[in-house]
């Protein structure tokens, strides 16, 4: 597993699987949040196996499936506040990260500026300049 800070507080992965618990506990995360769909793994990697595993070590699990292609302002909004309600750092997991940052950029839309949203998952090589215009849209109300 690699684990890709964007920021202190929030970082992505690729998918997460119950054997990288220990080394998330480790490395100082206090939420998980699921950005994959069920649909697109197998049944051991299903978010209700991650979550008892996730919570089983003592942290905290969001389910927000975010679909590729198909962000819902619900799913920006979820991102959002399982940012705000976690009491340290969160991990977000999707397929590669890509839509965990995407709906990290998205949620910090006005909080930080649009370069930086852009700027920051592209260290990773998430490329986030298609979604320039919906950053500067949300960042504007």
């Amino acid at each position: 597993m690699e684990i890709r800070p964007l920021t202190d507080a929030y970082a992505v992965s690729p998918q997460i699987t119950p054997e990288d618990i220990p080394m998330i506990l480790a490395a100082g995360y206090k939420t998980v949040v699921c950005n994959r769909p069920d649909g697109e793994i197998p049944p051991d990697l299903h978010a209700d196996q991650l979550r008892a595993a996730v919570e089983g070590a003592g942290l905290r699990f969001v389910d927000n499936p975010v679909i590729g292609g198909a962000i819902t302002r619900e799913n920006v909004a979820a991102q959002g506040q399982a940012m705000a309600d976690s009491q340290g750092p969160v991990l977000a997991y999707c397929a590669s990260g890509n839509r965990s940052s995407i709906v990290w950029a998205l949620a910090q839309a006005g909080a930080r500026p649009t370069d930086e949203l852009i700027a920051t998952p592209a260290r990773h090589g998430y490329n986030l300049e298609p979604f320039r215009e919906t950053i500067d849209k949300l960042a504007a109300g």
